[in-house]
């Protein structure tokens, strides 16, 4: 059986008209939003007025941007 539902203000709401016992054991498994984007541009034209637009990086930012962002990574 699968019963749907949405996830509001931190708890699960189920599909209006679907009742389960109090105590009922569930599992939640979180199913992807479909995003529908009716610009059919390449993501880089879409991007295009961002990017290179950061500023005050380090110099090695892209080869050791996950020790910045993180912290790790040596």
């Amino acid at each position: 059986m699968t019963i749907r539902g949405r996830i509001h203000n931190g708890v699960v709401e189920l599909s209006e008209g679907v009742g389960l016992p109090e105590g009922t054991e569930v599992i939640v498994q979180p199913v992807p939003l479909e995003i529908k984007s009716t610009d059919r541009r390449p993501l880089v034209e879409r991007l295009g007025g961002v990017v290179g637009s950061a500023v005050d990086l380090q110099e090695d930012f892209a080869e050791r941007h996950d020790h910045y962002i993180h912290g790790s990574g040596g």
